[in-house]
């Protein structure tokens, strides 16, 4: 019993660390749903920034492949890199680039921890894995809520809390999971489908509440998820009024602020009246949740969903670029704790969903009315996500660009040629004057991406065109224009960095003067309202002598 409390304190203390500081022990991530009735041309997108200070950002790629009888398995924790143990392999896997299969079925997710005590650490399957494997198993969404529910019930849920989006070209899905406890082999989990022409999101913090129970085509739960809940005292009142977020991870000022206040602003972004919900996102009034998935006022387009990942709460009163602690160039990010305390009051920083720590990040999006091997576009992009380039990887390329490819460089060992470390050089300069170095940035990628999106109905084509010579071609050239547009992104940044540098180093705003050798160079200094609080902080110290005043 006394160990058995131990490991409830420790696990008490992990949760409530989390809630404090999302960043310091899992990914805290955010992801955005989008149905085809949602989207301007007919497809479904969903997006994931995963964040981690110790995540570093690349492509994964693991190829189709078939097997023997008997074959095994080995499961990796996705955040550790432990070996869990070994389970039984299929006999064909499926090709997935990124979070994203050659069927066009896409995985995304956001921890919510939820209640510690329900952890199994005995488990074999970590979220992470469970992610992509069933990638590697599954032809649509709904089959791959069948593979994850399946494995974790055969072999053991070693992860907390966990919100997961699935898509196909069809179905968008949101599925929230939870274990049982220690020994408890399985978990208990509802996944819904977001109804066409709406969108949805989720950011670290379970948020289905009541479903319906017998809506099979659009509500799918574990047997026992009620049951559980009761057994352990979390919920006491009738089946229908069951809510799954209340009773396996409660709502507090953290999820509200720190959470679901970056779903609070993807919605405020696309759709009139969400003022009502500002209290909530605030973390003042937590009885006044928000819809599940609501209608925007207008259909997205995949650039509309690249840019709400790129949310700092611009426009909002969350904006961190417009109090003094971003310092006299507006630079919206703060370094961590995320909570931080003077004399005995405690203070906050925002969490928004563009960060300085994503390690990588998506828009996958599927389009029905084309062959999988030419509808599945991964967009994908390293770093920061209001500085990166959204890349297409088609969903059937056989490999992946060498600057983003997965062991080309890690989170300690720097390479001039990876993808990850040229895209931080970029943002980590920005960082130092973010009101102009920014613009540049942003300029340089509305470009490239532009680029890429006028370019795709006219790849699409010429792929369509091959396709009736052998599918084999067509993924061939779909393979030759994805590595050839990862390495143009790469290529791009690096002179990009060599350009900033130059023209940003010691302060300085150097332009170059045809003709002559030295340039002409701007010294811009700082805003009035920035001097007024170095002046007014500073007193009698820095006044001129004789200057005005008294």
């Amino acid at each position: 019993m006394r160990l058995q409390r131990v490991l409830f304190m420790i696990l008490s203390l992990w949760i409530l660390t989390w809630w404090l500081d999302p960043l310091s022990v899992v990914h805290s991530c955010t992801n955005v749903l989008v149905t085809k009735g949602a989207s301007k041309d007919g497809s479904t997108m969903i997006t994931y920034a995963a964040d981690s200070h110790t995540l570093y950002g690349e492509l994964y790629f693991r190829p189709a492949a078939d097997y023997p009888d008997g074959a095994m398995v080995d499961v990796i924790d996705w955040d550790s890199g432990n070996f869990l143990g070994r389970i039984r392999q299929v006999r064909h896997t499926y090709s997935v680039v990124g979070n994203m299969n050659e069927h066009q079925v896409s995985i995304g997710e956001t921890t919510y921890g939820g209640r510690p005590e329900l952890v199994d650490t005995t488990g074999l399957i970590d979220y992470g894995s469970l992610m992509y494997i069933a990638l590697q198993r599954a032809r649509t969404a709904r089959e791959a809520i069948h593979v994850m529910t399946s494995l974790v019930a055969e072999y053991g849920y070693n992860s907390s809390g966990e919100s997961f989006s699935i898509s196909d070209p069809n179905e968008v899905w949101i599925m929230e999971m939870i274990g049982k406890g220690p020994g408890k082999k399985g978990a208990v989990w509802v996944a819904r489908r977001i109804p066409d022409g709406f969108i949805a999101g989720h950011a670290n913090h379970a948020r289905i509440t009541t479903f319906p129970r017998n809506d099979t085509l659009n509500c799918l739960y574990a047997p026992d998820v009620v049951t559980v809940a009761r057994e352990r005292g979390y919920f006491t009142g009738r089946d229908e009024e069951f809510s799954f977020s209340d009773a396996y991870a409660p709502l507090d000022f953290g999820a509200a602020r720190f959470c679901e206040a970056r779903v609070w602003s993807v919605f405020n972004r696309v759709a009139a009246g969400m003022d009502k919900y500002l209290s909530y996102a605030r973390g003042q009034d937590l009885t006044n949740r928000m819809p599940l998935w609501i209608k925007p006022d207008r259909k997205l387009t995949v650039h509309d969903v690249m840019e709400l990942m790129r949310d700092y709460f611009q426009g909002t009163e969350f904006d961190m670029s417009k109090d003094v602690g971003a310092g006299p160039y507006g630079c919206p990010y703060r370094w961590r704790p995320m909570t931080w305390k003077v004399d005995s009051t405690e203070y906050l920083n925002e969490r928004a969903i563009a960060t300085q720590q994503t390690g990588f990040s998506f828009v996958a999006q599927a389009r029905s009315w084309l062959p999988d091997h030419i509808g599945g576009i991964f967009w994908f992009g390293v770093d920061d996500i209001y500085h990166t380039v959204y890349t297409p990887m088609y969903c059937s390329i056989t490999r992946v660009p060498h600057g983003f490819a997965e062991g080309n460089g890690n989170m300690m060992e720097f390479s001039d040629d990876a993808a990850f470390w040229v895209f931080n050089q970029v943002s980590n300069l920005s960082y130092t004057r973010f009101d102009t170095i920014s613009v540049d940035i942003r300029r340089k990628q509305a470009e490239l991406e532009g680029k890429y999106l006028a370019l795709t109905p006219a790849i699409d084509n010429a792929a369509l065109t091959l396709t009736k010579q052998g599918k084999e071609q067509a993924i061939q050239f779909l393979t030759e224009y994805s590595v050839n547009q990862g390495q143009s992104t790469l290529r791009e940044w690096k002179q990009l960095y060599r350009s900033l540098f130059v023209t940003y180093m010691d302060g300085n705003i150097k332009t170059k003067v045809p003709g002559q050798l030295n340039p002409k160079v701007y010294q811009p200094g700082y805003s009035q309202e920035w001097y007024r609080t170095v002046a007014r902080e500073t007193g009698e110290k820095l006044r001129v002598v004789g200057s005005g005043g008294h």
